[in-house]
This record gives structure tokens, sequence and C-alpha cells, in this order.
């Protein structure tokens, strides 16, 4: 089943398309394409809240439309209506949807304004979603901050043991990845960062 943006191709790939065995028909096939025709869009918050998965896809294919940031608003509003852990799944499914599309850019800035019903004062729920955000930001540049400890230690010739390996890779303290990495292209044997200096 197709999923389409631009209500041209979609219409296109609607059909009917019809196999022919000289002069005659024997099959006509009329594709369900779900586009801006088949897809409606969402005005209404609640009604996001009771079909999250239509709301989605309604986002996604009505990226191109002119009233796109009033779509993407009520979704995302009516997304705000689950726990924080199902809020944040629909998000990011209409994230995932949007591609590399100029909208994407919209739904993130979007997305940023309404993760709190009460943007900028401080609740449990925005601080516990911003330092989550910081401390998966860390780990994540921990992680990547490790991969070059171990491609350093690579290019070098030094090997690394599995232990080794796992214990680098596993690490998510930014600082002690930085040392390692600092210490990677001098030290003679792997097991090496791991002692004091």
């Amino acid at each position: 089943m197709p999923v389409c943006r631009d209500a041209g191709t979609a219409a296109w790939a609607m059909g009917p398309f019809a196999c022919t065995a000289g002069p005659w028909t024997t099959q006509v096939t009329r594709p369900l394409v779900l586009g801006p025709q088949t897809v409606p869009f969402f005005t209404d918050e609640s009604a996001v809240a009771q079909r999250p998965a239509l709301a989605a896809l309604a986002a996604i294919v009505h990226s191109e439309d002119r009233r796109v940031e009033a779509i993407l608003e009520t979704v995302a509003r009516g997304f705000m209506s689950f726990t924080p852990h199902l809020t944040e799944y629909w998000l990011e499914v209409v994230e995932i949807g949007l591609e590399n599309t100029p909208t994407k850019a919209k739904w993130r800035t979007l997305v940023r304004n309404v993760i709190t019903h009460f943007p900028g004062h401080r609740t449990l729920f925005e601080d516990t979603y911003l330092e989550g955000k910081a401390e998966g930001k860390a780990e994540g540049t921990a992680l990547g901050e490790a991969k070059g400890v171990l491609r350093v230690l690579e290019v070098r010739g030094i090997p690394v043991s599995d232990e080794v390996r796992e214990r680098i890779g596993s690490c998510t303290d930014l600082e002690v990845v930085n040392d390692w990495l600092d210490r990677a292209g001098t030290v003679q044997r792997a097991e090496d960062l791991f002692t004091d200096v």
C-alpha cells in the first residue's frame, strides 16, 4: 500500500491500471493509496487522542499541505494527552515518517515547544524530560568517543581483547573516555589505558 504526500502522484497511483492479453483486458487494478485525497487531516486534538495511528499518518501525508503547521500542531498537542512514554513514541513515529522533508524541521521545532503543557515553568515532567535528553546526549557522545579510542588502537596495530573492547565500548562517562582517547596514541598495550598515571 503506497503512501504519498503529493496529491497528483497519489491520484496517478490510484490507477486504474489495466493488464491486457491481445485485445482483451484480463485484469484492472485500482491500488489503495494513502494520500491527501484518502487520509483526512485532523483539526481536533481529542480526535488525535482517539486515533493516534491515523493522526500520525495524516501528519505525514499532509506534510506538503499549505495548512501543514496547523495540522502538525493539532497532532502534536493531541499526542500530549498520553503518558510521556506514549507521547514520545508517537512524536517519533511522525518524525521518522517525515524523512528528510522541509516539514521535518518544522515538526522538530514544534515538538520542542509542546513537549510540556506548561513550557518554561520547570514542572517535574519538563525537568525529567530535559535531564533525560541531556543524559542521552552525553551518553551518546561518550559512546562515539569510545569508538574513537578503539579506532586509534586499531590504526596503531595494538591488539584489543574482547574484555578491553567491552570495557571501552560500555563506558558512558565522557571524562573517562576522553582520557582514554588522549592516551590511546601513546600506550604500548590496550590494557595500559586503565592504569593510573
